[in-house]
């Protein structure tokens, strides 16, 4: 082995391969970091707005569930209130002129311990259960 020769190498090649690679590499650098600025902020936009836009659409959609939901009950509503309204009619067309079941339904709330008897003012200003007595 020959070691005489290891003292001997020029350092000129490599001092100028790091420069040149420094040089292009920051040259490099100032080329492109304003454009990837440009490009990451461009992009960063519409990630936003594509972020808004899925926003909205759901929005849009909570509004219209809201919205058909709403028209679901006003139906379920308005059935119950014609089933109400039915039952209502004939429940007044069954007691309509039937003053003996009114009678018997009144004496079956007496039997029952419901003592508590509502006094209904007429013209005349007497109850209607005394003016029968009269």
């Amino acid at each position: 082995m020959n070691y005489s020769n290891t003292n001997n190498i020029n350092p000129l090649p490599y001092i100028i391969g790091i420069g040149t690679t420094l040089v292009v590499g920051i040259g490099g650098y100032m080329y492109i970091a304003p454009k990837y600025r440009v490009y990451s902020a461009t992009m960063a936009g519409e990630a936003e707005y594509a972020q808004a836009e899925q926003n909205r659409r759901f929005s849009i959609l909570e509004a219209e569930a809201e919205l058909e939901s709403a028209k679901s009950l006003a139906a379920a509503e308005v059935e119950r209130a014609k089933g109400v309204a039915q039952a209502n009619e004939i429940i007044g067309q069954s007691l309509k002129d039937n003053e003996a079941y009114l009678r018997w339904k009144w004496i079956q709330n007496l039997e029952n311990g419901n003592n508590a008897v509502i006094y209904v003012p007429t013209e005349a200003g007497l109850p209607i259960l005394e003016a029968g007595k009269r």
